[in-house]
């Protein structure tokens, strides 16, 4: 059945993923061990970690016996190298093999990333190491935080569709990386930043017309005015240091409602017709939130919360791996919709409306 909404032409079908991450961390062992001789054992700061929703994250330089809070931008961003380049690398590399195909095969090569940067940057290291074409397309989506994987999504989709070539998306964050300097355990914002980002990898190959995997259908973005001062990434002399206000899911509450539903009925469905939700987990009650709103079962944001227990917010990557998780675990019948969403500066919803190709 042809729905409102789908125009025929060259599909663009998700048919590998995979993701990456250093070793794990208890989260507690990070409070004990990290945090809390920091702050002084606050008792409000204890409560933020321990009760985040998240019992293991991941950091490619161990808080527990590297302290980088001192280190300079530079610093940062060459360490960030070293460390994103085989993360990036085995993520892609999943993927890849998922898919099937040989990685000379790739017509673009998207990267996103809002922790680190360098010129070669990772797209040109890692397109040699893969082993992709000399004339490979290369597109560096950087410094739109959380949501940028949908943006990075809908480029390479676009690419597909146009060039009728396969395209490999990459998403590396290292948020680690740019612990802040910072004893001062009223300063709430950095305390929960700190208690949430972790680091990973997650990539994606689209092909044209592939005969399974999941269509990407189509993608929309809403940046609420006004929101700008609530969620902030700004690059400072020692890092990047996060601004992150606790009125974000209360804003979001106020959007993700009208934001979703329009994506979805658009295309001729209903919502209760949607078979997975991708749900980006930046926190326990940004998850809460659009249960709620979305009038949603918990066992359908199951795999979000699943993500933040065992990985914490990674960022840009995290959506994907949310994704993949559903992917594997519920296997939706031919047609059935998922929805993909994220969350970032701006304030900005990202989402993505997919079905699975038949």
């Amino acid at each position: 059945m042809t729905r409102p909404g789908i125009r025929p032409g060259t599909r663009a079908v998700i048919t590998g993923q995979g993701r990456a991450a250093p070793e794990p961390i208890a989260q507690e062992e990070i409070w004990e061990q990290v945090f809390a001789p920091r702050l002084n054992g606050d008792r409000v700061a204890r409560q933020i970690f321990l009760r985040a929703g998240i019992s293991t994250r991941h950091a490619a330089v161990d808080p527990r016996l590297v302290d980088v809070s001192g280190w300079s931008t530079g610093d940062r961003m060459r360490r960030y190298v070293t460390e994103a380049r085989p993360l990036g690398r085995e993520a892609a590399t999943r993927a890849l093999e998922e898919a099937g195909i040989d990685a000379s095969a790739i017509g673009l090569f998207v990267v996103v990333s809002c922790t680190g940067y360098a010129t070669p940057g990772l797209d040109i290291m890692l397109a040699d190491e893969l082993g992709m074409a000399a004339d490979v397309r290369r597109l560096i989506v950087g410094h739109m935080g959380c949501y940028a994987a949908i943006p990075g999504l809908q480029a390479a989709a676009d690419f597909v569709r146009a060039q009728e070539k396969p395209a490999l998306l990459l998403c590396v964050e290292l948020p680690s990386l740019h612990l802040q300097n910072s004893d001062d355990p009223s300063d709430l914002q950095t305390v929960v930043s700190h208690a949430l980002f972790a680091d990973a990898a997650a990539a994606v190959v689209i092909e044209p017309d592939a005969p399974s995997g999941l269509e990407l259908l189509h993608t929309t973005a809403v940046t609420i005015p006004g929101t700008e001062e609530l969620m902030t990434w700004d690059v400072t002399a020692h890092g990047f240091r996060m601004g992150l206000s606790p009125k974000v899911p209360d804003v979001l509450a106020g959007q993700v409602g009208d934001a979703i539903g329009g994506l979805v009925t658009k295309f001729g469905y209903g919502m209760d017709e949607v078979a997975g939700w991708a749900v980006h987990p930046g926190g326990r009650r940004i998850v809460d939130v659009v249960e709620e709103r979305l009038h949603l079962r918990p066992d359908q944001v199951a795999e979000s919360r699943e993500i933040l227990d065992t990985y914490g917010n990674c960022s840009s990557p995290t959506v994907l791996m949310v994704l993949e998780s559903i992917r594997r675990g519920r296997v939706p019948r031919a047609g059935e919709p998922l929805v993909a969403m994220a969350f970032g500066p701006g304030l900005t919803l990202c989402s993505a409306l997919l079905r699975t190709a038949c």
